[in-house]
């Protein structure tokens, strides 16, 4: 199976601050699906769970995935994880079986 990094993170919005939240994160997303090493970067939110976002991300590599998270996009939203999110930010590694 491919050597790409799939995860999938949850980000849980602080009460009252679901909006700003998914603001925040749809902002990024044209900014990181550019970065060199995305393949897939997308923002959900939850049914069950409203004001839970869920990404799920593709990336060439475990280096790519690094950079990315050392880079400007995701620091200007991760500046903002004390003000938004309720919960850390959980972060699920993948391993594609099909």
């Amino acid at each position: 199976m491919s050597e790409h990094v799939h995860l999938i993170a949850r980000l849980v919005a602080r009460e009252g601050k679901e909006a700003a939240l998914a603001q925040a994160v749809a902002a990024i997303v044209p900014a990181v699906l550019e970065e060199p090493g995305c393949l897939v970067y997308t923002a959900h939110e939850s049914r069950e769970r409203p004001g839970t976002i869920v990404m799920y991300e593709v990336w060439e590599s475990g280096t790519a995935l690094d950079v990315h998270a050392d880079g400007a996009n995701f620091r200007a939203l991760a500046a903002r994880f004390d003000e938004l999110l309720g919960e850390p930010l959980a972060i699920e590694l993948l391993r594609r079986i099909a």
